[in-house]
């Protein structure tokens, strides 16, 4: 059996990890940390004070919590389970399917927050009504019961910096309002589950952690094929790249994406076929960041946003019916002047188009694991005759 040496192991709540995962990865000094999701042992909503000492270590203060049963990330995902999708892995597609419903059934999913949701909702449950409404009921409760955790946070008086974590973060369309509690606003690009692993080593570093990108996985070294994908969009508008970091979280950020010219109207069919997603959904813009107004209403709090975790409406659906959903709102990637391989990408873009997006989403087919090295590059071009640059 492996031994470890005393004093050696430390251990630390699930809700600290998450808090901490955000706030030493932010650039605040001092900030409110609200943590959402759907249990951690038996918190699933909690705010604390974070701050740093005088000698610089991260300090915490739990000021409120919420437990078991009553959760706003096992509400979510029970509704995903009872539209048919699976729970904990497609709540983004119900985010999705709720622009699509009317919000008729707010009541009738407020009365499920008092069940043990853990073991799902009875398929039978509001009979005959449409998956759409559901949903969409769904989203309206879930945006009301974050806003008022964040009201309840905001009301602590702690910071005007929010660090927001947990998997309930990842709902970018109830993010789009958070600028009205909070001046600013960091989500730390993993703020899931899967990056809990990170906050209970800042928990056990104690200090702020040199944070500059979400590019801190698996690499395929070699220059970024600008030349070459830009060549190929201007052929055939659609194009793979693997190359560089992969990506730390759920979005692709440009090293592992599948990109498009987001122009004209067949190009959001053309990669869901590709893709095998349901033809209702849209895809992501990645713009140079000086343009983002230009195209986008970016709600406040949000002019920038790098790891696309809210969403603008779009000021010519028209044309670029690609990125844009039945909403009208885009989940925005913007990409400010940092010298990455996606920025110098969309520089030769805008130079050769004067478009200075693309669309972007995951070098994946649905189900499917994401493309990590060049091994996996080779194996979705044959697959599914798509080039993959690197």
């Amino acid at each position: 059996m492996l031994q470890h040496p005393p004093g050696q192991i430390k251990t630390y709540s699930h809700h600290l990890c998450h808090a901490a995962a955000g706030f030493q990865t932010s650039p605040y000094n001092r900030a409110t940390c609200v943590v959402i999701d759907a249990i951690g042992e038996f918190d699933t909503i909690s705010i604390w004070g974070a701050k740093y000492d005088t000698q610089g270590h991260a300090r915490y203060k739990k000021l409120w919590s919420q437990t078991y049963p009553r959760s706003i990330g096992l509400f979510y995902s029970a509704i995903t389970q009872r539209i048919g999708l699976h729970p904990l892995d497609e709540e983004y597609i119900t985010m999705g399917m709720s622009a699509y419903g009317q919000p008729r059934y707010v009541e009738e999913c407020r009365a499920l927050l008092e069940d043990n949701l853990h073991v799902g909702i009875d398929p039978t449950w509001l009979g005959q009504a449409k998956n759409e409404d559901i949903a969409a009921s769904a989203q309206a409760l879930t945006e009301e019961l974050i806003y008022s955790v964040m009201r309840r946070a905001q009301e602590f008086g702690w910071s005007s910096n929010l660090v927001y974590q947990g998997g309930v973060a990842l709902n970018c369309l109830a993010n789009r309002k958070l600028g009205e509690y909070f001046e600013n606003i960091w989500i730390m690009p993993c703020p899931g589950d899967a990056g809990n692993s990170l906050g209970a080593a800042a928990l056990a570093h104690g200090r702020r952690l040199r944070w500059t990108d979400a590019y801190l996985g698996h690499e395929i070294p070699g220059e970024y094929p600008v030349r070459s994908l830009v060549d190929h969009l201007l052929s055939d508008r659609i194009v793979g790249v693997a190359s560089g970091r992969a990506e730390f979280g759920p979005r692709a950020l440009g090293n592992r994406s599948l990109l498009a010219d987001p122009r004209g109207s067949d190009i959001k069919d053309r990669v869901n076929e590709i893709k095998r997603r349901q033809r209702f959904r849209p895809f992501a813009p990645v713009i140079l960041a000086e343009h983002v107004h230009e195209f986008f209403d970016m709600p406040r709090g949000w002019s920038h946003s790098p790891y696309m975790q809210s969403v603008g409406r779009c000021r010519r659906p028209d044309l670029y019916p690609a990125i844009c959903h039945v909403d009208g709102t885009s989940r925005v990637q913007t990409v400010p002047a940092d010298g990455s391989g996606i920025r110098s990408l969309l520089e030769v873009w805008y130079d050769r188009t004067g478009c200075p997006l693309l669309l972007n989403t995951s070098l994946n087919i649905r189900g499917q694991p994401m493309v990590n090295d060049r091994a996996d590059a080779d194996r979705f071009q044959v697959a599914y005759n798509i080039p993959v640059f690197s």
